[in-house]
């Protein structure tokens, strides 16, 4: 099992300080807050080819397949989206969502959202 506060860090602070995180989605702490943003195409961390039509999105740890309601903290809009690969590495964001998952919820930038993970696929 693991320790709520390692579940805590956030996964910067997992990558600089080397700690190896194995763990079912159930595990991990079920809500994060941050900012989204959009991406698309090309090739995914998990193999997959990231299509702009699907309902999917990056996450630095969560793994593959873990499926997450993403929430607009402004508008209160959400959206289910199934983890299928690594990302956002920029410092404040959470998630990267695909076009036709970020238009679901409005977002046409960057956007204040919670994630409640809320199980496997």
């Amino acid at each position: 099992m693991i320790k709520r506060s390692i579940i805590d860090f956030t996964a910067t602070s997992i990558l600089l300080t080397g700690l190896v995180i194995v763990a079912s989605a159930s595990e991990l702490g079920r809500v994060q807050v941050g900012l989204a943003s959009v991406y698309s195409g090309g090739s995914t961390a998990s193999g997959e080819h990231s299509s702009p039509k699907e309902l999917t999105a990056a996450h630095r740890f969560l793994p593959f397949g873990t499926m997450v309601r993403v929430t607009s903290r402004s508008t209160g809009r959400s959206v289910v989206v199934r983890i299928n690969d690594r990302g956002p590495y920029v410092r404040g964001r959470v998630i990267d969502l695909t076009p036709v998952a970020a238009s679901a919820l409005g977002l046409s930038g960057l956007e204040s959202v919670s994630l409640k993970v809320v199980g496997p696929s």
